[in-house]
């Protein structure tokens, strides 16, 4: 179940927000949400690359306090709100993910 869900807030419910955010260009907002998940390339500089109850969270450059700061910073001009906005989701899905994984491990 934590794939399904750790997946469906990753690429399907960036749909909904594509669609909230922006009516006329959805398609190209969820673009930009998706490709927001680049940021998971820090993942690559791990070793193992993948570690099943390893939270990601403080543990990947890109998903440490200072980069989610920064992504907060991203929200006020208006040019990286949309940029900003897949970020967050992404730190607040791989949250969750990191929550679910300390019931499990």
């Amino acid at each position: 179940m934590q794939f399904f869900i750790h997946y469906f807030l990753h690429l399907i419910f960036p749909l909904l927000i594509a669609r909230i955010y922006s009516r006329a260009s959805w398609k190209r907002s969820y673009i930009i949400l998706l490709l927001t998940m680049l940021v998971d390339l820090d993942h690559l500089f791990a070793d193992p690359i993948f570690a099943p109850c390893r939270c990601s969270i403080n543990f990947h450059p890109l998903h440490s306090m200072p980069a989610i700061i920064f992504y907060l910073l991203l929200l006020f001009p208006f040019r990286t709100r949309l940029v900003a906005i897949g970020l967050l989701w992404h730190m607040l899905t791989d949250g969750l993910d990191c929550y679910m994984s300390s019931l499990n491990c």
